[in-house]
């Protein structure tokens, strides 16, 4: 059905109200007619008009007094006045109350018709503009609740390269006010590594497929912001897009450059994980090669080591031989111990694992090592009820003893080295982060205070022969089979440290559910014995020294 607009007249003369009514009424529109204000009234109080016809000057009311009813009960109501000339100021007050427009006593029917149309159009174009005004709004609101929410920090620049916009992305990852940030010039969150590359692409003139897409810079993040974690940095590696703005068509050689719009994306998680997969990869190739150089050089050793043993079974104690042999045998150990080293980051470097509780691993490792630094305060804080973990003891010691030298190193002059034990469940969030399943581990922290590491030194620590000691001083696989080892264990290890702030070693071990056993205490015995053994070994110096140490103990080779 067909809208009909509806008007009300209100003029103290039946015959002009029933002429109107005809007249409006023959061209579609719903007209209703009031002689005086009190009928005026009666008929406000329980419709709404589109249009009112008002006749300023009424016996019982004020033409004003109805123009305030009708604002108050539809203020959409354009209200025409109809006033003769003793009534022109009247009629003058009644559009400043907001009135559309008057005519005047007396009027041709067209004047009024063509009034009461541009009144219509004009109602038509308010409602309509409404409704854009009303959709301006909610889509505004969309994009500001997409923009505000989004992980990704979105910034406008002027021409100067002053930020005129920064949404809330900021604040969470860069720990800044968002606010105290406008009218800021960029570079004020750009890292000093990258603030002359910053210039060619953070506030980039170019758009469309010119524009700049994919760059990689580092932002400053504020200290402070949460509980720091010990894969965190200082700093926010992004991949950005930014694209020039101007006030005309891009083609247009007037145009004028207003500034820049961009999308900062954090992607330091990424770049993390891509760091962890390249060393990850990088150390099972050298773990594969150090295997298989440990394994070729363990059968060295084990000739020399089996001669020299058979040397000293048939040498008297006080022979002056004796002592060189025994020197013999120490140098064969140290270099056995090497290639321990060796084999700690070698896939499946472990031997002897069982279930074990951690705190007992490392009361007895500080308890040797302390002995050694008195000048280093030890403090200790274990977990009560730890959970067992599945280790090889040896390889577990070597690594704290490892970490614990390093450590005291660190702090030649003394310091505070910090012991601590957790039980810690790693939700799906976390484990990621250190490339690790979602399950239970037990966590140990191990803090001093010394002279920290750089951060060009903390991205090759774990590397194999990397060392920052001089010529002769170290092999440079301390860390690098701590590493080994820990993965090999299934777990990470993981170093936070600054210059200046000290160093923290993070090692995670899978807990397990296997009872721990208590050992049984070995019993040597040096008597000969008599049984037949059978010695298999592809190396040929191994299967003759070892079958004569075996005649020499009196079994008999087979």
């Amino acid at each position: 059905m067909a809208f009909s607009p509806k008007i009300l007249i209100v003029d103290d003369e039946p015959r002009m109200c029933e002429s109107l009514r005809m007249l409006l009424g023959a061209k579609g529109y719903e007209v209703y007619t009031a002689v005086s204000g009190a009928e005026a009234r009666a008929i406000l109080q329980d419709k709404q008009f589109d249009v009112a016809l008002l006749d300023m000057v009424m016996p019982d009311t004020d033409g004003h007094q109805l123009m305030d009813l009708i604002n108050q009960k539809n203020p959409d109501t354009a209200v025409i006045v109809i006033t003769g000339d003793v009534s022109l100021e009247s009629a003058i007050g009644a559009l400043k109350k907001g009135a559309y427009d008057y005519v005047r006593k007396p009027f041709e029917f067209e004047e009024l018709l063509t009034t009461v149309e541009n009144a219509l159009k004009q109602k038509r174009l308010k409602r309509e503009n409404a409704i854009i005004h009303e959709k301006l709004e909610w889509s505004e609101s969309c994009y500001r609740r997409l923009v505000e929410h989004s992980p990704d920090i979105i910034y406008a620049l002027d021409e100067a390269g002053n930020f005129t916009f920064i949404s809330n992305a900021a604040e969470r990852l860069l720990c800044m006010d968002r606010q105290q940030l406008i009218s800021k010039h960029y570079n004020t969150i750009i890292h000093e590594d990258d603030q002359e590359k910053a210039k060619w692409f953070f506030n980039d003139r170019r758009t469309g497929e010119r524009s700049t897409t994919g760059v990689e810079l580092k932002l400053v993040s504020s200290e402070g912001c949460g509980e720091p974690k010990s894969y965190e940095v200082r700093h926010l590696t992004i991949e950005l897009k930014s694209t020039g703005i101007y006030d005309k068509d891009v083609m247009d050689r007037s145009k004028k450059f207003l500034g820049t719009y961009g999308v900062a994306r954090d992607i330091s998680d990424r770049k993390r994980l891509e760091s962890q997969l390249r060393h990850a990869q990088k150390m099972e190739a050298v773990g594969t090669l150090a295997g298989g150089i440990a394994h070729d050089f363990n059968n060295l050793l084990m000739g020399i080591q089996g001669h020299a043993s058979l040397m000293l079974l048939k040498t008297d104690p006080e022979h002056t031989h004796y002592r060189n042999l025994n020197s013999i045998e120490q140098l064969v150990q140290n270099g056995a111990d090497l290639t321990k080293q060796l084999l700690g980051f070698a896939r499946d470097g472990k031997y002897d694992v069982k279930s074990t509780n951690m705190n007992e691993i490392i009361r007895d490792t500080l308890r040797m090592f302390g002995r050694t630094k008195k000048e280093i305060s030890i403090y200790e804080e274990y977990e009560e009820f730890i959970w067992p973990v599945e280790v090889d003891q040896g390889q577990l010691q070597q690594v704290l003893l490892n970490i614990f030298v390093n450590a005291g190193q660190a702090m030649p002059g003394g310091g505070d080295l910090t012991l601590v034990t957790k039980n810690v469940i790693l939700r799906a969030q976390d484990a990621k982060t250190f490339g690790l399943p979602p399950a239970r581990y037990v966590r140990i922290s191990i803090s001093d205070t010394g002279q920290g590491i750089d951060e060009g030194t903390r991205q090759r620590i774990f590397e194999p022969f990397f060392t920052t000691k001089e010529f002769g001083q170290g092999t440079g696989l301390g860390l690098a089979s701590a590493y080994g080892i820990i993965q090999n264990h299934q777990g990470t290890i993981d170093v936070n440290s600054w210059v200046g702030e000290g160093t923290t070693f993070y090692i995670y071990l899978p807990a397990s559910e296997k009872v721990i056993k208590d050992e049984i205490p070995f019993i040597k015995n040096n008597q000969k014995g008599s049984e037949t053994v059978l010695l298999v070994d592809d190396e040929d110096v191994i299967s003759k020294v070892g079958s004569q140490i075996l005649q020499e103990l009196g079994g008999t080779r087979c």
